[in-house]
This record gives structure tokens, sequence and C-alpha cells, in this order.
């Protein structure tokens, strides 16, 4: 199990990095630059004036030399400092990331608490006309974009309701009812992809073990169907509903980005939106391997789970 952890981990350092890589050379093929959108307001600039700040800013060398300052600093701890603010990048990624987390963990437990009980709801009544009703609706959940939904929610709210979501983001630790007004409505929104996949997972997993033998065996003995779905077939289904679950965090993590900007909220993927519109390579970069890295960590929670649940993986 160990080894096969440690594979594991090998394999999603060298896909980090590659990703990294990538976005280091496509930020760059990106038109405009950071030093021109820095002396856009300038009237009159001089070639070593420009010069003078891209010394400054370190984007005068060539981009294979640029990488490796990059990924030799990343690798001693360093990831550099904002080409705007001068803040180290390390510090701005820390203040940003607990909303980012707060909102994938609600997202998580909301999909979770609504996922479950309708899939197997589902499977429990299998090809009956609350079936049909249960997988229409999670068809169409994975069909609405993110960003459609959040915005049509916001608009709801303000035209008919007359309300919004409090300004001026507040932590929990500060103030929980604030905090819980600005965050359920975007980890609704982000929930309802991941919702309808469990849904459908759960369904045909659970109707899968329900039709195996040591069902049909446990059943013989003439136990409860009551005990029968939630002690033994549902818990042989949720390996499949927790491997969704993890491949699902990257979605949840990449929907962050469109949905803080959405509902204003200072987390991690707003801080990607804005570096990438300004052209701040350094939390661009840090920020994808930030959020590549938290997607590891999943997956390999993801595999230890795999040995709690099913005691086969946990012994081979």
């Amino acid at each position: 199990m160990i080894e096969y952890i440690l594979r594991r981990l090998m394999y999603g350092i060298l896909v980090i990095l590659i990703m990294v890589i990538f976005v280091f050379f496509v930020m760059r093929a990106v038109p405009g630059d950071v030093v021109a959108l820095q002396l856009a307001e300038a009237s009159s600039v001089s070639e070593e004036q420009v010069d003078e700040i891209k010394s400054q800013l370190g984007l005068d060398k060539s981009i294979g030399a640029q990488l490796v300052v990059w990924l030799t600093g990343a690798v001693q701890g360093d990831l550099g400092n904002s080409l705007w603010s001068n803040q180290p990048v390390v510090e701005m990624i820390a203040n940003r990331m607990p909303v980012t987390l707060e909102l994938t963990f609600l997202s998580v437990i909301l999909a979770i608490i609504i996922g479950i009980p309708i899939g197997v709801i589902s499977a429990v009544k299998h090809n009956t006309f609350i079936d049909h009703i249960l997988r229409v609706t999670s068809v169409g959940g994975l069909s609405i974009p993110n960003f459609w939904l959040g915005l049509i929610i916001l608009m709801i709210l303000s035209l008919v309701f007359n309300w919004i979501p409090p300004l001026g983001f507040q932590t929990f630790s500060e103030n929980p009812i604030i905090n819980l007004q600005q965050m359920i409505f975007p980890s609704l929104v982000l929930a309802v992809t991941l919702a309808s996949s469990i849904i459908r997972m759960t369904r045909s997993a659970l109707l899968e073990v329900l039709h195996t033998d040591f069902i049909r065996t446990i059943r013989s003995k003439g136990a409860k169907e009551r005990v029968v779905i939630y002690k033994h077939a549902l818990r042989n289904s949720l390996v499949s509903v927790i491997t969704l679950i993890g491949i699902q965090i990257g979605t949840l993590l990449g929907g962050t980005v469109v949905l803080e900007t959405i509902f204003s909220l200072p987390g991690l993927g707003s801080l990607i939106f804005e570096s990438v519109t300004i052209r701040d390579y350094p939390i661009v970069q840090a920020s994808v391997l930030t959020f590549g890295s938290m997607f590891l960590l999943v997956n390999l929670v993801v595999d230890v789970m795999y040995g709690w649940i099913d005691p086969r993986i946990r012994n081979n």
C-alpha cells in the first residue's frame, strides 16, 4: 500500500511539473505584458525606462532562464513576489486560501448531503416515476454551467427578493451569520454539478451491488431491507462514489475562479482571475501550483480511503 501511494505521489509531482511549465509558457504567449500595462497611462516612455523596469522585474532574461530561476525558487519554498505590489506571493496565497477552502468544503458537504440520499432513493425506486424524475433532474444539474446558474441566482435574489449577499467579506470566526450568508449560495451553485454526478454514480453502483449474490444471501437470511441497503449494499457502493468525489475536487477548484469573481469573494480563484488580467505571472504560476498540489493531496486521501472501505485493497 505504501509503495502504491509513493508511486502515485511521484506520478502526481510529474503531472504538476508539466502543468506549471505549460502555464508558464502560455502566460508569456498571451498578447500584452506586465510592463506595457504598468506604463499604459504614462504620456511618454523611453526605451531605457522600459528596459530598466524589465530588469527590475527579472523579465530581461530569456524565457528559459526565467523558468529555471522560478523553478529553483519554488523548490526552495520561494515563489517570488508580485510584479505589481512586490508582496511575497506565498503571503498573498495564504491570505486568499481560507476562502477557497471554505467554499470547496461547503460545496462537497452539500453535494454529499444532497447526492447520496437522492441516489439511494433513485436506486430503490428503480424504473418508477420517481426514478425517472430524479434521473432527469440529475442530467439537468450536469448540463447547467456554474457561472450561468450563479448569475441567475444573483438576479433572482436581487430582483425578486430584493436581497443581495452582504458586501465586505467576513470570516466565519468574525461573524458566522454574515459569513454563511456570503458563502451559502456560491457553495450551492458549485455543489450542483457534483451532487448530480453523485446521484448518478450512487444509483448505478447501488443497483449493481443489489444484484450480487452476497446481497441475495443476506436477504435469504431474513435481514430487513433497510439493513440490506444501508449496512451492506451502500457501503460497498461508496468506493465508486468516493472516487468520483476525489476526481471532481479538481473541477470544484476550477469552478471557484468564476464563482468567486461573480459573488465578490476574496479567494484564490478571484486572485487568479485578477492576476491573469494584469499579467502578474508569479501569482498565476504559484496559484496553479497550489491548486495542483491540493488536487494531488485529495487523490492521495482517496487512495487511503479505498483501503479503509475495501479490506481487499488494504490487504493487497
